[in-house]
């Protein structure tokens, strides 16, 4: 069996790697995919507390599920503005999107 700190372990550098992709990259698709990471590294301790703690219930599954259906809605979401600013800008860089400022 695999002690749970390696679990963690896991999960802690996902969830770096997703942070230094999202404060790094001036690219507005490679900083949802460094979101995208943070979000998988949260699944991954959800479900390692859920099999070391509580496996008899379903608590830890169902908010892994949540978290599945909450980044779905953020790429959906992400994306469709990244396509909007692209047709209206040309350009997806981060530092380029100042729609806010006029």
């Amino acid at each position: 069996m695999i002690p749970l700190s390696w679990y963690l372990i896991f999960a802690a550098a996902l969830f770096s790697i997703g942070l230094f992709g999202v404060l790094s990259r001036k690219n507005a698709v490679a900083i949802l995919m460094g979101v995208e990471l943070m979000l998988n590294a949260v699944n991954v301790n959800l479900l390692a507390f859920w099999r070391y703690l509580a496996p008899e219930n379903m608590a830890g599954q169902v908010f892994a599920v949540i978290v599945f259906a909450v980044a779905a809605s953020e790429v959906a979401v992400g994306l469709a503005l990244v396509i909007s600013v692209y047709r209206r800008r040309q350009s997806v860089q981060a530092d380029e999107i100042n729609l806010l400022k006029y």
